[in-house]
């Protein structure tokens, strides 16, 4: 595939002779002649290389006013996509067919007003190609020269694709790609804005997985990273007017044959992202193409072909002029920030490897958390400096000792400095203020510190799906139920079919005591995916409705999976609130045979005891957890199995000393 030359924009002089030879024995007219008045109100003028409808000249470029009078020459014909790209570019030429063509059809129905889904003039045969359908009267002498109508020149349309030289910039390829991606989305609002018909609310955008066409599945880390770069960089352009869909959801979509609208259905969204990436040993090369999810209009495409290294080579500097281009979209004072840092010779190795980190952690998986760590500690290896990988070890070490069990007093000293080195390298970054809201809310329990970070991570970024999700399970440890639905309702919008956010909206009605809703949300996301590991989490519920045989079985399917220390003191804590008191001692037995001290969170241990009603060993381990800052010190203050602990004082001292009593 090489690289399509750029369309000239000026027209040829009236009269221009085109050669159309098509397939072996087929032949037309060498010359386009005439005046065609096609439907009511336009008329082609292939001797002037020139469009009117209503009297008014509609301004097309070249290639699709080539498309646009051959298809009308073939007039009722069936065109083959191959037969267009021989007229138009010639044989032996290698393009991406799909984005040309398809952009060229999108610009002469934007000019002809007409509907893809209900077409008059240019029918789609799908899979094959077009057709002509609209009536066609020649009119007979060519030479008469059509009477100049006396209008005023129609106001300029406000473009969707822009003709701007790249940068002569080691980040041209990154630069170009968001800018477009972001001055589309938002001259595509503009243009909405101006009809009955634009939906209610901001604009939702759903950025598709970039698809990896190297044939290395071990190279879709960075068709996975691209997208993610770019949901984040959108997400921060003007959130009260256009929300992006969170990076969960639309990896749903990776690799899927649905159609767009119903993506578009699906995700509650309006606009469509979706691309390719293809890295070969000395280029890299990627398309783009922005698509109106309703009739799957494609709104503008764009394909680069650039060196490997210049792969958002410069990160924070390109996303500063991303930022200053949709300000001045917006109609906004375009700010003038520092000259951002010469990059180091290791930020393209960095920033590589930041993306493989973000795919392993994506994953929520014990191995993807660990393989996320060592990606990061490697990146940070070739540059000390990218704030990005210092934010990406916080955020896998922070999560990496509640997902594995082991006691994480050292997982969260070395999250914590990586946060820190990353707010000190880039106080903007709201994934480092993420990371370090939750290293304050489970290791330091506090809260007020926390719920600063979190706000502060949603100023920066009010889009980033996993902030709202975050601080809502924050809010629900507080008991500020109400304010926790309306924080998980918000991620849900962001990330729709994220099961995470799913199954902690459930456990903010589980812990204001909605057990039957809570157990009717945490069965539909096992119903979706009967391995997620948090989804289990319905046994609780089952057991605050008396419903242990329920809870049983849920964990014996879990064993059967993701198994583990959870899962050993699950079972003890429903034998024990069954009533089952020999198998709750039986498995409490097992439980603490596999214990390592100071390897295990103790908070495991502490909720088999609570199970079993033994008040006096639960507490005893409650002040060990304590010690290690076991992540189950979180929901002290929600947690229903804990209320037969409350009127304990030393319960109650241990809640004073995580902040959370009354």
């Amino acid at each position: 595939m090489t690289r399509q030359a750029p369309e000239k924009t000026e027209d040829p002089p009236g009269g221009a002779r085109f050669r159309m030879t098509f397939s072996p024995g087929m032949t037309v007219p060498v010359e386009a002649k005439g005046l065609l008045k096609i439907g009511e109100d336009a008329t082609l003028d292939a001797r002037a290389y020139e469009l009117r409808r209503a009297g008014r000249t509609v301004r097309l470029e070249r290639i699709p006013m080539e498309l646009l009078l051959f298809l009308a020459e073939q007039r009722g014909r069936l065109v083959t996509r191959e037969e267009i790209v021989e007229r138009i570019w010639g044989k032996g030429i290698s393009l991406d067919a799909d984005n040309s063509i398809n952009g060229a059809i999108r610009k002469i129905r934007h000019a002809l007003r007409d509907d893809p889904e209900r077409p008059r003039v240019i029918q789609t045969v799908t899979g094959k190609g077009y057709r002509f359908i609209a009536p066609v009267v020649e009119i007979p002498d060519p030479a008469v020269p059509v009477p100049a109508v006396p209008t005023p020149p129609p106001a300029p349309e406000p473009a969707i694709e822009t003709g701007a030289k790249p940068r002569r910039r080691p980040f041209a390829l990154a630069a170009a790609v968001l800018f477009l991606v972001t001055a589309g989305v938002f001259l595509v609002g503009q243009r909405w804005r101006a009809h009955a018909t634009r939906p209610a609310g901001r604009l939702m955008l759903a950025v598709l997985p970039f698809q990896n066409l190297t044939g290395d599945p071990a190279q879709d880390y960075l068709g996975d990273g691209m997208t993610e770069e770019i949901i984040a960089q959108l997400g921060r352009v003007d959130p009260q007017r256009l929300g992006v869909i969170a990076r969960t959801s639309v990896m749903a979509y990776k690799n899927t044959r649905k159609r767009l609208d119903e993506i578009g259905r699906e995700l509650s969204v309006q606009l469509v992202l979706e691309g390719t990436v293809r890295r070969d040993a000395d280029r890299l090369r990627v398309s783009a193409q922005l698509i109106q999810a309703g009739d799957q209009t494609h709104l503008w495409a764009r394909q680069y072909d650039r060196e490997p290294g210049t792969l958002l080579a410069l990160q924070s500097e390109i996303a500063q002029e991303v930022v200053d281009e949709i300000r001045l979209t917006l109609g906004e004072r375009r700010s003038r920030p520092d000259s951002p840092p010469p990059a180091s010779a290791g930020t393209y190795a960095a920033y590589d490897l930041y993306l493989r980190a973000q795919y392993f952690w994506n994953k929520r998986t014990i191995e993807g958390l660990r393989q996320a760590i060592d990606h990061c500690e490697r990146a940070i290896a070739a540059d000390p400096t990218y704030a990005p990988a210092h934010a990406g070890l916080a955020r896998s070490y922070a999560l990496l000792g509640g997902y594995s069990g082991e006691s994480q007093v050292e997982f969260m000293a070395k999250a914590r400095t990586a946060a820190l080195r990353a707010l000190e390298l880039d106080p903007h970054l709201p994934e480092a203020h993420t990371a370090l809201a939750l290293v304050v809310q489970n290791y330091d329990w506090d809260w007020e510190t926390a719920e600063q970070e979190f706000r502060r991570a949603l100023e920066l970024n009010p889009n980033a799906a996993t902030a709202h999700h975050w601080f809502a399970e924050h809010l629900a440890f507080r008991g500020r139920f109400d304010e926790a639905r309306a924080e998980a309702e918000r991620a849900r919008q962001l990330d729709p079919l994220s099961l995470a956010i799913a199954v902690d909206t459930a456990l903010i009605d589980y812990y204001s005591r909605r057990y039957d809703s809570a157990a009717a949300k945490l069965e539909a996301v096992l119903a979706m995916d009967p391995s997620f590991p948090r989804a289990h989490l319905v046994r609780n519920a089952y057991v605050e409705l008396g419903r242990f045989d329920d809870a049983l079985a849920d964990i014996e399917r879990d064993r059967a999976g993701a198994g583990g220390m959870w899962n050993a003191s699950g079972l003890a804590y429903v034998y024990g609130r069954a009533r089952r008191p020999e198998e709750a001692r039986r498995e409490v037995a097992q439980l603490l045979r596999r214990n390592r001290p100071g390897k295990t969170d103790p908070g495991i241990i502490f909720w088999a005891y609570v199970g079993i009603g033994d008040r006096s060993e639960a507490l005893a381990w409650l002040e060990k957890a304590y010690a290690q800052h076991s992540n189950v010190l979180a929901t002290l203050g929600v947690e229903p199995a804990y209320d037969t602990l409350r009127g304990e004082p030393r319960f109650q001292d241990v809640l004073r000393r995580v902040h959370l009593a009354g």
